[in-house]
């Protein structure tokens, strides 16, 4: 396969440039990276059924037509209501997990008073990756018109993700409302937090099992990389990365901090943390990245 990079020209600063003659098959493998990375991820199959039976939610809630279209809601108590809303995108490479796997985000979330989404959707290759990103909207969208019902304040919805989630989350803020239906507005997203995200396609063109899934095309790279697209709107975004992450993980934070510094609020140091315990730390409350994502949403001024 030829270089990805010259799939589609983009120009970069050198310091944001991968090393000459990276791996990108070992820099994206996480099993490589994160220690027993199968055990952790049962782990989180069994902790979010725990929260599910001690946390009171909305299950299987249908935002879109297809099976997999379906997002869990977890309320707070009545009297902090209108709240403001939490909504998580899962990683897996866009190839496999499950919102299932992930309730349990919620419960501190919910403890501090803020709602939480917990959305699915379809997998490669079944799902191409422009069907991922418009379910992502349909989710979105469905939460906003929903919003009242809730008891959710539709003025303080923020799109988190993780890995491939963090790249659906900026796809959300990259997303220009109003084109999408007339009754949404602009601002429809109030902020963001993006966990390790994946924002140019690019070098997973080289990575032999992602592309086998996914197809990154020419034209997916230019159309649906996040650092090649504009933030839609000045909602701030936050993000993190695990230090013990693989360079190609910290290269990505880098890349987005830079191209996206209109909005960009900065960057939580996680050292230590490798890509599942930083996910781990986005639900513990005493970890700097929840801390400072929860500061976020408390700025965000009530709409209602």
């Amino acid at each position: 396969m030829s270089d990805p990079f010259d799939l589609d020209p983009f120009d970069l600063p050198p310091a944001l440039q991968p090393a000459t003659g990276t791996d990108f098959a070992h820099e994206y493998d996480v099993r490589q990276w994160a220690p027993d990375s199968p055990g952790h991820q049962a782990g989180w199959t069994r902790r979010a059924a725990e929260a599910r039976d001690t946390l009171p939610g909305l299950r299987d809630l249908r935002y879109g037509p297809t099976e997999a279209e379906t997002l869990d809601l977890f309320l707070p108590a009545p009297d902090t209501r209108p709240a403001p809303l939490l909504v998580f995108l899962h990683g897996g490479f866009w190839r496999k997990l499950h919102k299932d796997d992930f309730s349990w985000i919620a419960p501190p979330w919910v403890a501090e008073g803020v709602a939480v989404a917990i959305v699915n959707y379809g997998l490669a290759p079944s799902t191409p990756l422009e069907e991922i990103v418009a379910q992502t909207r349909r989710s979105l969208v469905w939460l906003h018109r929903q919003a009242g019902h809730y008891g959710i304040d539709a003025g303080r919805l923020v799109v988190s993700g993780h890995s491939a989630g963090g790249h659906l989350s900026c796809m959300a803020l990259a997303t220009h409302w109003p084109a999408q239906a007339a009754d949404l507005p602009a601002r429809m997203i109030a902020a963001g937090v993006a966990l390790s995200p994946v924002v140019d396609l690019a070098p997973l063109a080289a990575v032999p099992m992602l592309h086998d899934d996914v197809d990154f095309t020419a034209e997916r790279i230019a159309q649906l990389s996040p650092i090649r697209l504009t933030p839609a709107t000045a909602a701030p975004l936050i993000g993190a990365v695990g230090g013990a992450e693989s360079p190609e993980f910290r290269r990505h934070l880098a890349l987005l901090a830079h191209c996206w510094s209109a909005v960009w609020q900065g960057t939580v140091p996680m050292p230590g943390h490798d890509h599942l315990t930083l996910c781990d730390a986005f639900a513990d409350p005493h970890s700097a990245l929840f801390k400072r994502s929860l500061e976020l949403i408390r700025a965000l001024p009530a709409s209602v």
